[in-house]
């Protein structure tokens, strides 16, 4: 059985924001999408990634109001891969780096994101899949 890749499993229709956008709307956004990881760009280019966490961490407990700009927050160290990556391949990229959630760029456009459930879930806990989900921690 061929390799399946991330085109085939990955989720096309993301929420994202741009750094027009504040704090304050990224965290509205995020409630309406019921997610807590947001890829921030610049057209359909990837800039960043605004998570949960950087919400809390570096906007509210740094005293930052709604208003604060998404550069300030958001993680401008970006992993991401090609939507030809096989499942195998971007487990073992999301086990190395220690994250849930890799977007997919492709020709410079953001064009996707893959979760570890996602890997899990479609992937049946084959090869590497559940090995970096056990490897990642809560």
């Amino acid at each position: 059985m061929a390799s399946r890749t991330l085109r085939e499993i990955m989720t096309k229709d993301c929420a994202t924001v741009t750094l027009k956008d504040n704090v304050y709307e990224a965290a509205v956004k995020m409630k309406q999408e019921d997610t807590g990881f947001i890829p921030v760009v610049d057209g359909k280019k990837l800039i960043g990634v605004l998570t949960d966490r950087d919400l809390v961490i570096r906007g509210f407990a740094a005293k930052k109001e709604g208003s604060t700009a998404i550069k300030e927050v958001m993680s401008d160290k970006v992993v991401s891969v090609s939507p030809d990556t096989t499942v195998d391949e971007a487990a073992k990229v999301m086990a190395k780096e220690q994250i849930r959630r890799l977007p997919v760029v492709e020709n410079g456009e953001f064009v996707g994101i893959v979760s570890i459930g996602d890997l899990a879930v479609r992937d049946k806990f084959e090869n590497e899949a559940g090995e970096a989900l056990s490897q990642i921690s809560e």
